[in-house]
């Protein structure tokens, strides 16, 4: 536990009648990068907040760059850096104040604060507007911005919830960029996201929360395998029934069939893979429909985290998700120790 950037035991936060957390255990090795997935309400950002001193659990206990979350909060705040979901800047000083305002709090010379804010302006593309009111800034300039301040003195652990919404595809690539550099040096770095894509890119290990349990952690392999049996594609040609086509292979599956309209794909989780292709062409065949392509691979994350919070039935997303229009080549962090600000 020396060696870990954050621990969590038992962990649990109640509001009222919703049990926010429960029990939750978790741990972040020192450099590391490990990304949080779970549905909307399952208890992230509380998480989050109680590893960010913001909040105390109600049971179980915390440790941040070794410090007790509840019993050395101010310890816990010298080390590291938060970006909520929702940027809280002040919209009547310009970018640039911003940043060196939050550089002199965490106790740098004006001097570095200055250079520090004119670095990572420039890393997250945002130099043209540093001398402009932030009031005047697009929603994602104040996301950019609220992340540059959460990185200002470089702290040895960083929390970013959701870092990436609302920002455009050079925005996301340039904010990889910057995680891959500081990971590289070694801060440890913990990330929310909605984009599975994200996190697969950029965490080596994954935790998957609902209902405010922990029900899945892994690598994004790891977590594939544990989605169950490969996935049979079948591009439908063009007039075909959607759902006749899903109807008439869903018994050679492991589970029901997902239907894509937009696409024209059905996906249908197999347990025997290859083994069944006959059967597939023969039921195809006799129920008198045609398909344009055909294909067998392996689960994506995207899949595998559906299945795994039950969320897997109906209509199946299509093959590019909300974050697929993220540069391809976005780096993936890793590295070692960093001294601390």
């Amino acid at each position: 536990m020396t060696d870990a950037a954050i621990t969590t035991e038992g962990l649990t936060k109640r509001f009222g009648p919703v049990l926010a957390l429960n029990g939750v255990d978790l741990e972040l090795p020192a450099g590391g990068v490990l990304g949080l997935l779970g549905p909307n309400g399952a208890g992230k950002t509380t998480l989050v907040r109680i590893l960010a001193t913001l909040l105390r659990p109600d049971q179980g206990r915390a440790r941040v760059a070794g410090f007790d979350v509840s019993k050395r909060p101010a310890e816990v705040r010298r080390r590291i850096g938060l970006s909520g979901q929702y940027a809280a800047v002040d919209p009547f000083l310009t970018g640039a104040e911003n940043l060196i305002m939050i550089g002199r709090l965490y106790g740098l010379t004006r001097r570095k604060a200055s250079h520090r804010a004119a670095e990572l302006a420039a890393q997250l593309q945002l130099t043209e507007g540093a001398g402009r009111l932030v009031r005047t800034y697009s929603g994602g300039m104040r996301r950019r911005l609220d992340v540059a301040a959460s990185l200002i003195a470089a702290p040895p652990v960083l929390f970013l919830d959701e870092p990436t919404t609302g920002l455009d595809p050079a925005g996301r690539l340039a904010l990889w960029n910057v995680l891959a550099q500081l990971t590289a040096e070694g801060t440890s770095l913990l990330l929310t996201t909605q984009y599975i894509e994200e996190a697969e890119r950029l965490a080596a290990t994954i935790v998957i929360i609902s209902s405010g349990q922990v029900i899945a952690r892994g690598t994004p392999d790891e977590l594939k395998a544990k989605a169950g049996g490969d996935r049979l594609d079948l591009q439908a040609a063009p007039g075909q029934d959607l759902r006749r086509l899903a109807a008439s292979i869903a018994a050679l599956g492991s589970r029901q069939p997902a239907v894509d309209e937009a696409a024209g794909r059905v996906v249908l989780p197999v347990a025997d893979g290859a083994a069944i292709l006959p059967d597939v062409v023969r039921r195809l065949t006799a129920a008198g429909l045609q398909v344009s392509a055909l294909a067998l691979r392996r689960p994506t994350l995207e899949e595998a985290f559906l299945a795994l919070t039950g969320q897997a039935a109906g209509t199946l997303p299509p093959e590019t998700s909300a974050a697929s229009s993220v540069p391809a080549d976005a780096p993936r962090p890793a590295g070692k120790k960093r001294s601390t600000s």
